[in-house]
């Protein structure tokens, strides 16, 4: 049976736990020796295009680029046969999208593995990247663990929560009214294995002992439209020096980046002695190449 990774929860917490230990590997198997990845960008990116084209190249493959106008998905072809197409040449398809359901119904038309690498619902490489991170800092056994999310319910902060939970993390979120979660993706995080699952606006209260405090921009890729609107209504959700004091003694700061220094959080906070941001940015690599090396591995052991 082919295996995809569209989100988090495709896998179940062994199978997460499987990638991030490929993930550390000195040794990552060349599964992809001889063969090609190709990687759809409809959106640009920096941290995505090059560590997935390096964690191929890890792999023993030959990784390419494809931008928006030379597949031009639903218009020139179909999102299935683009993949067919695609799957003629390559042992695998990951693609960043503005729409989920390209990716499900790309995933529905092959039988090699579709990645996401990001689209408007997940962003599941990012929260392997993310968990990385946190074990690096606190050691393989994260549960007991608090990360608060800070700031706009996202893509990523929905991957994440879903990752945070396989691993018995507790999860809150500070959001305010209207940019938080829905009652049915908090379900779906308790279901995932939080032991608790907290949302609110008060983002004091909410970070008080948390030992992770994530955020990311107000305002995404193509929602620049919005930023005078958003900016008075997150003000208070600005990640400072101040708010990082409440957290656990050891707490670190993540965020996805890029970052708007001086909204979602100040200088001193993403440059600061508990910022891992650099380092979260450089787990992006062994977070696709372990994915990726697990996806193929378990793909063609179950043909």
């Amino acid at each position: 049976m082919t295996r995809h990774l569209l989100e988090i929860d495709d896998l179940t917490p062994a199978e997460l736990h499987q990638v991030l230990d490929r993930a550390v590997s000195a040794h990552p198997v060349q599964v992809l020796e001889g063969r090609g990845a190709a990687l759809i960008f409809e959106k640009p990116s920096n941290r995505t295009r090059n560590s997935t084209e390096m964690a191929v190249v890890e792999l023993g493959g030959h990784p390419i680029y494809l931008k928006p106008d030379e597949v031009d998905i639903d218009g020139r072809e179909s999102a299935e046969d683009v993949a067919r197409t695609l799957a003629c040449y390559h042992a695998v398809i990951a693609a960043r999208v503005f729409d989920h359901t390209v990716l499900e119904r790309m995933a529905g038309a092959v039988e090699i593995p579709v990645v996401n690498l990001l689209s408007d619902l997940s962003h599941p490489l990012q929260a392997v990247a993310d968990l990385l991170t946190m074990r690096a800092e606190f050691g393989a056994d994260l549960a007991g663990r608090i990360v608060t999310w800070v700031g706009d319910y996202s893509n990523v902060a929905r991957s994440l929560a879903l990752a945070c939970a396989a691993e018995g993390i507790e999860v809150r979120f500070a959001c305010p009214d209207g940019y938080d979660p829905h009652v049915d993706d908090l379900a779906r995080f308790e279901a995932a294995g939080s032991p608790k699952v907290v949302a609110g606006d008060d983002p004091q209260a909410l970070v008080e002992g948390a030992h992770v405090v994530v955020t990311d921009a107000w305002y995404s890729m193509g929602q620049e439209a919005e930023a005078a609107q958003r900016r008075p209504i997150f003000a208070p959700y600005r990640v400072d020096v101040a708010l990082m004091d409440v957290a656990a003694t050891d707490a670190i700061f993540l965020h996805c980046l890029p970052a708007h220094r001086g909204e979602e959080v100040t200088d001193e906070v993403l440059d600061g002695p508990q910022s891992r941001v650099w380092p979260e940015a450089a787990n992006r690599l062994p977070a696709a190449r372990g994915a990726l090396e697990w996806l193929l591995i378990a793909s063609e052991a179950g043909r």
